[in-house]
């Protein structure tokens, strides 16, 4: 049986599930350079009693922006197209054919369009997404464990302390000086200056003899 002939690809993980090995649980990771890239998206394919000579119904669990949830995906390799199935197409060959197809933009039923934007944000939540599933825990350890660590790298790197490099960056922009406010500054401690010096001599002479010409006034009356 072709459901045991199973052979590892590149980004695709799959395994049947403990209790009924015609349901098979797979983990897709996205391509770099594709709006995908750092996402893992979890799905199941549903094989009949008459497989290897009827298709599989082929879902995903988790948002893509490419395929809607928990909907099945019209594929040529899929229960939407019994006339084109082909028997020796294995587990193998039908995920490569789904990841193959997740990255291009044709429109099938089961699909959804969505932006580039979009489907970056889904990539980075996918992780935490379906470490919430049971099966997906269960079947896929290593995925909750990778999610686990990125957890912890995460919080480390949020309450580590600020690198020598950033502390220097930090103290040389605290003594950095605003030309404006060292102007402003310095205008104040001129003015301050000027106060304290008084009024020049000349004045204060002026002021005498105008006052003692004043107090003899009178005595010139006299």
């Amino acid at each position: 049986m072709l459901l045991y002939l199973y052979e590892p690809v590149s980004h695709v993980v799959a395994r049947p599930s403990p209790n009924d090995i015609l349901e098979w649980h797979y983990v897709l990771e996205g391509s770099d350079g594709t709006p995908f890239a750092g996402g893992y998206y979890y799905g199941k394919i549903k094989f009949p009693p008459e497989y290897p000579y009827k298709p599989p119904g082929i879902t995903m669990t988790t948002p893509s922006g490419r395929f809607i949830t928990q909907k099945k995906i019209c594929l040529s390799m899929s229960d939407f197209h019994p006339e084109s199935w082909n028997p020796m197409w294995s587990v193998s060959s039908i995920l490569t054919g789904l990841l193959s197809f997740m990255m291009d933009t044709s429109p099938t039923t089961g699909s959804v369009n969505t932006s580039v934007a979009e489907k970056q944000q889904l990539a980075k939540s996918s992780l935490a997404f379906n470490c919430k599933t049971p099966a997906f825990r269960k079947l896929f350890p290593e995925y909750v464990e990778k999610y686990k660590q990125q957890e912890l790298a995460e919080q480390t790197r949020q309450t580590s302390p600020e690198s020598p490099q950033e502390s220097s960056t930090k103290a040389e922009s605290e003594k950095t000086v605003d030309p404006t406010k060292e102007d402003s500054e310095g205008g104040l401690k001129e003015k301050r200056k000027k106060k304290k010096q008084g009024l020049p001599a000349w004045i204060i002479v002026l002021l005498v003899s105008v006052f003692g010409a004043v107090m003899a006034l009178p005595l010139l009356q006299l």
